[in-house]
């Protein structure tokens, strides 16, 4: 099976990008399209145009070559996802008849046909993709042997393994009147087999589900495979390989592997008694949820695949055949082979310097001026201190955290159980309804309580899905609050890899309404007075409308007029349609919006005025950043800036609990503004523009001037932190505008 590609001459990124000034797109090469209606785009085709740009950096010549096969691995697990949640909510509605039209106008089914339609683009594609790095990876030492013959020391090894590990584990199971058809459990792999009994010739088929303690790849080892060199083998392969062990007495007349995607969402109802409960038991439902996608190999036995259509209830449109890999996302366990030479340059994120000169006490440093931390370039360690060092203190008090994703291992959980054990106040939101990590949730939950931590697990109909740590502390004048304020999740991984803002302040105006925001979701207690936090679903849409409304007047007023925003998905047409307002009106309009975006940039009469850029690169863009030029050119000093918890969509302004919080510290205010943000607006070497038509475009074209490509992730990694005086690896900088005059704090 074949695609088109996606990208033409431009698949080989060792040609350098160009830098571009702020004002004009340079000249690009369309590479991904995504149709829409005439206002909006498409929300689904949109994602999945974001999906194309993560696997075009799987052909990106620039990276070393495990780091491409990550990125094919990425948009694997991406697409996933992607069929569980969104395509199967398309499929429930289609079934129920339900013809309320998306964002650009059209029908449940209408976006299913141009989705299938992509998705059979987009997995060939992957699979060409794949059997270059394949190719590649074998130049280098790295063999996958699924359809290969190994050499005699490694067959050997296989064949003991197979007999050893694998046999006593699998059940081969007859697919016939007398024995039910199996489980297939959802991301569930199995083999088919038809067989001839030889002493009959009566044929069979047989079913072997691949249980999911096993490897999805089996490593050959090194004294074996030889010096240098890697050999694996897939479990799937193994299995085919030796399949004549588990089968004496027949012939095999054919295999194939298959994979199945089911219904992964959860959905609870308003009225749930007991929400933990509840929970537990829509995790057991959503393991046997309605078959949304099944993956066959190309040369899949007909009659096999005829008894498994009919088993799984599947219609032949949610059927992917490849002639490839089944299981893309797979191929991150290959990615951890130890070879730095083929991976990124070793990382390590720098410990804040303000932290430091404060012998590494938080709230000495946090006292003496409010800190900005920009993860993962300086190290999320510094939030588990924060926790940490609340926790040992004799004079903290109270201790309240919001978790909405905490991973599987969390030292701010046990920092937290710590905490209450050393007799602190502790309180904990923790979101049962994160997805995917409702179980791990649940379990920190149990642990938490059983260690007296209050735990609330806020509002049935809303996630609480800001990011939000309190401690209170007893001091010499009285009770003081310090806040953390994130972009990001209290997840120790993801904060290596995500790119996110940690806020910490003392200010008490701040911490007063972080107060009455716990509050809100603690006991629905709706804040009163709040000074400078807007809460979602309350006000938090209402203040962005009224910032956009402030440009719009100063527009029309022959002032300057600006507005720069960062985040990672635009649907929400209100949203949408007061920026085109905006345009109309003369406002500058600068969007970095990582995934999704309904919004259709450069249209005449509608947003002529509006910029939109992608950036993707070695870290994943996630900090959501608001900045309004309040009268005066961009940027500058009386710019109003925000961070924020939630993205321009309908679910973060209407039905999660998201926080968005003005900056008004001058330092962290340039920070912000004139460091991250503007260094998101000129990056070019991980940019694509959106444009008009649904197209994405690479930044190509010749340089500008004398400026180098200019890569803000590059700059954030090899520059001093932003809290203070750290170590560069190597000089170099953003273009930085002066402040033109000074801003208290």
């Amino acid at each position: 099976m074949s695609s088109p590609r996606i990208i033409d001459a431009a698949n080989d990124a060792s040609t350098g990008h160009a830098s571009v000034s702020a004002a004009s797109p340079p000249s690009t090469q369309r590479v991904v399209t995504a149709p829409g209606g005439e206002t909006y785009f498409n929300r689904e085709l949109s994602w999945l145009a974001f999906n194309e740009r993560v696997l075009a950096e799987a052909c990106n010549d620039r990276y070393p070559l495990l780091e491409r096969l990550r990125f094919l691995s990425i948009s694997g697990s991406n697409l996933d996802e992607f069929m569980m949640i969104r395509v199967a909510g398309l499929v429930g509605q289609a079934q129920r008849g339900i013809d309320k039209p998306a964002i650009d106008g059209r029908t449940p089914t209408q976006q299913l046909t141009a989705i299938r339609n992509k998705l059979v683009a987009i997995s060939a594609r992957q699979q060409d993709i794949w059997r270059d790095l394949r190719a590649a990876l074998a130049d280098t030492g790295i063999h996958i042997a699924d359809e290969k013959r190994v050499e005699p020391a490694a067959h050997a090894w296989l064949e003991t393994y197979f007999l050893d590990e694998i046999l006593p584990v699998i059940t081969p199971q007859a697919l016939d009147p007398a024995h039910p058809f199996p489980f297939v459990h959802n991301e569930g792999m199995g083999l088919l087999f038809t067989l001839t009994r030889e002493a009959d010739q009566d044929q069979i088929i047989e079913m072997i589900l691949i249980p999911t303690a096993l490897p999805r790849f089996v490593r050959v080892p090194g004294d074996i495979a030889g010096a240098g060199e890697a050999v694996y083998i897939s479990i799937a392969s193994l299995i085919q390989r030796y399949a004549a062990k588990l089968f004496p007495g027949f012939t095999i007349e054919g295999d194939g592997l298959f994979r199945v995607l089911r219904d992964s969402d959860i959905e609870i109802e308003e009225e749930a008694e007991d929400l933990v409960r509840t929970f537990r038991s829509a995790i057991q439902r959503r393991r046997r949820g309605q078959v949304i996608q099944l993956e066959l190999e190309e040369d899949f036995d007909s009659q096999a695949e005829d008894v498994l259509l009919e088993q799984l209830g599947v219609h032949e449109a949610a059927v992917i055949k490849t002639d490839g890999m089944i299981g893309i996302d797979g191929l991150a366990k290959i990615v951890d082979e130890d070879r730095p030479d083929l991976k990124f340059d070793a990382y390590s994120p720098r410990y804040p310097e303000r932290v430091r000169e404060h012998d590494g006490d938080v709230f000495s440093a946090i006292r003496e001026k409010d800190i900005l931390v920009h993860h993962p370039y300086e190290s999320f360690e510094v939030v588990v201190d924060f926790i940490r060092q609340a926790a040992a203190d004799p004079d903290v008090v109270a201790i309240k955290q919001t978790l909405y994703r905490a991973g599987s291992q969390s030292a701010v959980i046990n920092a937290l159980i710590a905490a209450a054990e050393n007799g602190k106040s502790v309180t904990a939101v923790v979101e049962l309804k994160a997805r995917f990590d409702e179980e791990q949730n649940l379990k920190w939950a149990a642990k938490l309580e059983r260690a007296g931590v209050q735990v609330i697990y806020g509002f049935t109909d809303w996630k609480t899905h800001a990011k939000i740590a309190m401690v209170v502390r007893r001091e010499e004048s009285g009770f003081r609050t310090y806040c953390h304020f994130g972009t990001g999740n209290y997840h120790p991984i993801t904060a290596k890899i995500y790119t996110d803002m940690s806020f910490f302040t003392a200010d008490p105006k701040l911490g007063q309404d972080a107060g009455k925001m716990m509050n809100f979701v603690t006991g629905y207690v709706e804040p009163a007075g709040l000074e400078h936090i807007a809460i979602a679903p309350l006000n938090l849409r209402e203040e962005i409308y009224a910032r956009i409304d402030a440009e719009i007047a100063n527009a029309l007023a022959g002032k300057p007029a600006a507005i720069w925003m960062k985040c990672n998905q635009i649907t929400d047409s209100g949203m949408i349609d007061r920026l085109y307002a905006a345009s109309n009106a003369g406002v500058s309009v600068e969007l970095v919006v990582r995934g999704i975006c309904c919004l259709r940039p450069g249209v005449p009469d509608l947003s002529e005025n509006i910029r939109v850029k992608s950036i993707i690169g070695r870290f994943l863009e996630h900090s959501r950043i608001f900045a309004f030029a309040n009268g005066e050119p961009m940027p500058s000093a009386e710019a109003l800036v925000y961070i924020a918890s939630a993205d321009l969509m309908g679910r973060n302004l209407d039905r999660r609990v998201e926080a968005l919080i003005p900056i008004l510290n001058r330092t962290v205010h340039d920070q912000i503004l004139q460091q991250v943000l503007l260094a998101n607006m000129l990056d070019v070497e991980q940019s694509w523009w959106l444009h008009a038509d649904g197209s994405y475009a690479r930044i190509e074209g010749p340089p500008d001037g004398d400026r180098k490509p200019f890569n803000c992730h590059r700059y954030f990694m090899t520059n001093p932190s932003l809290s203070g005086r750290g170590g560069a690896l190597e000089a170099g900088g953003v273009p930085k505008l002066s402040l033109r005059k000074g801003r208290g704090g």
